[in-house]
């Protein structure tokens, strides 16, 4: 089942900016917010701490928000392991060298935060409208906290389909060190294991059905590697076999790799 979006202001001063945000969606504005929300509609609410998703009917998960200064992706900043993480190692730092990223499938950009952490020029493409208010909404309260200020000036979010961006790239010529993927996994389970984000955006938006045809073009538009986020058990991108693999506890990064990365010194410039 896909989910209705509607958009609810949470007090009378977020009305008019969540009334302009709703037509610029296309999608019902509710004038005051309900009870209780039917579980056939998931509601995109505005108040005093920014937006946030939440899905309605009984037991739904509650909801989410886009916080980089704050929680799980902050620890993850401070405490996470740095270059040793296995995504990034992914990606090929060396030394002083930071690949420029071109993040296919941005989703609430934790993968592209962490890629940004490490220096790294970090394009973030996201195509549904709800994540992509979630997403800008964090990166615009999140430029006002010290801390990480300087990280997200490094992340630029486009509100995009990846399929149209990377052929347009590619007739442009326009490429990145890294295209990084991370398209939805068709997962079947409701297990409390999933996290709840992940269930508010099966629901709301379906499977990437058309998930299998990033892969070619991500390998345009990638001066270096491509490198596909997938559960562990879950079968290559497209049925192509990676280069290598780097596997963890519960997934895996898939490297296609198109040439070998430079040396510090030699590092391009990133795509304007």
């Amino acid at each position: 089942m896909v989910l209705d979006l509607v958009v609810i202001a949470q007090s009378p001063a977020w009305v008019d900016q969540a009334r302009d945000t709703a037509g610029d969606l296309q999608v019902s504005f509710l004038e005051e917010a309900p009870a209780e929300l039917p579980s056939n509609r998931v509601a995109l609410v505005l108040g005093e701490d920014g937006w946030s998703l939440q899905q309605g009917g009984k037991g739904a998960p509650g909801p989410v928000r886009v916080d980089f200064a704050s929680g799980a992706v902050d620890h993850r900043r401070r405490f996470g392991g740095g270059k040793g993480q296995s995504i990034i190692r992914a990606l090929g730092l060396k030394g002083s060298y930071r690949p420029s990223v071109l993040d296919a499938t941005a989703g609430l950009g934790r993968d592209s935060f962490v890629f940004a952490t490490q220096g790294c020029e970090v394009t973030l493409l996201e195509r549904a409208p709800a994540v992509y208010t979630l997403l800008r909404d964090g990166l615009e309260r999140g430029r006002y906290e010290p801390e990480v200020a300087e990280v997200l000036g490094r992340m630029r979010l486009q509100r995009a389909h990846a399929q149209t961006f990377l052929a347009e790239a590619a007739a442009e010529g326009t490429q990145w060190d890294v295209v990084y993927l991370d398209p939805m996994f068709p997962h079947r389970t409701k297990s409390a294991l999933v996290k709840k984000e992940m269930r508010v955006f099966r629901e709301l938006l379906g499977d990437d059905l058309d998930a299998d045809s990033l892969l070619p073009l991500a390998w345009e538009v990638a001066r270096y590697r491509v490198v596909v986020k997938r559960p562990r058990q879950a079968p290559w991108l497209g049925e192509r076999k990676p280069d290598y693999s780097l596997e963890g506890k519960s997934g895996r990064f898939d490297l296609y790799v198109r040439a070998a990365l430079p040396a510090a010194t030699d590092s391009p410039a990133s795509p304007g």
